[in-house]
């Protein structure tokens, strides 16, 4: 069997996705145990969501950049693989079935303990158990068998040729002598990780902050940044406030907020582009959003432009579906531009007929469902009043709520739900998870229960091929139908925007996914932060 480096095989199946990258509560209590805002070798930043769990065994940092631990492979800084607890990228057999990693040797947990192929094996094959609570776990389907060849050497093998299976590896490694003897879904691991990472974490406040200390042992070097810590502020106006009385060296915030942070204040603005949509579900289970041409008027009703103009302040771009319009995986054609008049002619087509009160009524049935959005989110807010305020003219009423997850998870299965997702390192790990018929219902996944056997059939093919012509005509179908069976309403996708304090220099952004706090941001290196003076 001949051996080829990975670089061949991602080069060729991720290239469209690679050439997009580019660079781009309460008050923390003055650093105790963490670190204080404006303090030399520390830093404290504002992020708007917290982890369910910190451990990679139910889906932790699986996309990297986790700070506790470290993956096989990680990301630089324009998204491209470099081997990281991966003593070098890996092998690849001719066939696209069997990837051979060689370790980096010298390695410790920050217990003390050495990390080796055992510690690999124990993470997934854990994951990959019917017992792991684990949302992600489809996206490792292809994985037949991880096995330790020496202590110093992984063989993981396919059932078939996973194109970006080196792009799954950047998954965190979780200590078996650890972790391997406690209930893997709710064992004290899950709040109190140990791994190899750059930071050690001292403390997780729920609903408060997660504080870090620099690991003095780490492989790659003691982190310059010795004590970090991460508010947790869900409401974007508290975490602004925060940022301009100094509790706070950096912060995400929405454009509007971003916008009064002028230059010249000690402050500077970091774009970063994103693969990070905002949608709205269509619950096939609700008698409105589950009818076809329904969704379809909703599709065509919403004025995507305005959205960006009004509501990013031009830092994003209109969304027809999880592939932004700028990313060589995007189909061509299936933009769908604001047409009222058209959503009116489907409507009428399908026997929705306006009532005295403008709402549309069809065998009883009047087109009103609720619509919800996580309190304390201003763009998610302003996203579903805008879509509320476009459908309303179409005579569809939104009824807009807001709540936290706790209160809008039950409500999921018949109720709309301002959404967001997106993964730039390869379209198979947001399309399977949000389209599959499969995942119906699971969890946050495909939230719209939405069923298309052309879509199902398209998501296996473009996953077990390594050829990227097959991938890419997969993946336009998977487009093309969702432009005349829409799954949900996508609105735009959003550039995430993060003020942080001019005492840091030469800081930068990657291309992100949904999910930006713990991962990403300008600290998506913060252990190789240098002061500006």
């Amino acid at each position: 069997m001949t051996a080829r480096s990975v670089r061949g095989v991602a080069a060729a199946a991720m290239a469209g996705a690679l050439a997009l990258a580019m660079a781009a509560c309460s008050t923390p209590d003055g650093g105790r145990g963490g670190g204080a805002a404006g303090s030399k070798d520390s830093a404290v930043v504002g992020i708007a969501y917290e982890p369910e769990t910190l451990s990679p065994l139910l889906g932790y940092g699986k996309d990297g950049n986790s700070k506790i631990f470290d993956g096989l492979l990680t990301h630089d800084a324009a998204m491209k693989l470099k081997p990281a607890l991966a003593a070098a990228l890996p092998t690849v057999s001719e066939d696209g079935k069997t990837y051979t990693f060689p370790l980096r040797k010298g390695v410790k947990f920050s217990d003390g303990k050495p990390f080796t192929a055992d510690d690999v094996v124990f993470t997934y094959e854990t994951i990959l158990d019917e017992k792991t609570n684990n949302a992600s776990k489809a996206e490792l389907d292809a994985v037949e068998k991880v096995a330790k060849k020496d202590d110093h050497t992984v063989v993981f093998r396919l059932k078939y040729p996973y194109a970006p299976f080196a792009e799954r590896t950047v998954l965190p490694i979780a200590p078996r002598h650890i972790a391997g003897g406690q209930d893997v879904n709710n064992g004290s691991f899950t709040t109190k990780p140990v791994g190899t990472g750059p930071y050690i974490l001292t403390n997780w406040s729920k609903g408060e902050k997660l504080t870090f200390k620099a690991n003095p042992n780490y492989w790659g070097g003691a982190p310059k940044v010795k004590n970090f810590t991460m508010a947790i502020i869900k409401d974007d106006d508290i975490r602004a406030t925060r940022l301009r009385s100094g509790d706070l060296d950096g912060a995400i915030l929405p454009p509007n907020l971003a916008a009064t942070f002028a230059s010249g204040q000690g402050k500077q603005t970091l774009t970063a582009k994103t693969f990070d949509y905002r949608n709205v579900t269509l619950p096939s289970a609700n008698p409105v959003t589950g009818d076809k041409a329904v969704r379809q008027a909703l599709d065509v009703a919403v004025d995507r432009e305005a959205m960006v103009k009004g509501i990013l302040n031009g830092a994003g771009k209109p969304a027809y579906g999880p592939v932004p319009t700028d990313s060589p995986w995007f189909a061509k054609g299936t933009e769908r531009p604001h047409d009222l008049k058209k959503a009116e002619q489907i409507l009428d087509a399908a026997g929705w007929r306006k009532g005295d009160d403008g709402v549309r009524v069809k065998d009883g049935q009047r087109a009103s469902f609720t619509l919800w959005y996580l309190s304390g989110d201003k763009l998610r807010q302003e996203h579903a009043l805008a879509f509320a305020s476009d459908v309303k003219k179409a005579g569809i009423e939104a009824k807009v709520e807001s709540g936290t997850w706790e209160a809008i998870e039950p409500n999921m299965k018949k109720d709309a739900v301002l959404a967001g997702g997106g993964s730039p390192a390869d379209p198979d790990f947001d399309q399977y998870l949000l389209l599959h018929s499969s995942l119906a219902g699971d969890g946050f996944n495909n939230m719209s229960r939405y069923a298309n056997k052309t879509v199902d059939e398209q998501l296996v093919e473009a996953r077990r091929t390594d050829d990227p012509a097959a991938r890419k005509a997969a993946y336009d179908t998977v487009q093309k139908q969702l432009v005349d069976d829409p799954a949900y309403t996508f609105l735009t996708h959003i550039d995430h925007l993060y003020v942080i304090g001019d005492r840091w220099k030469n800081l930068t952004t990657q291309v992100e996914p949904h999910d930006h706090g713990l991962a990403s941001g300008p600290w998506w290196n913060v252990e190789d932060w240098q002061p500006a003076t």
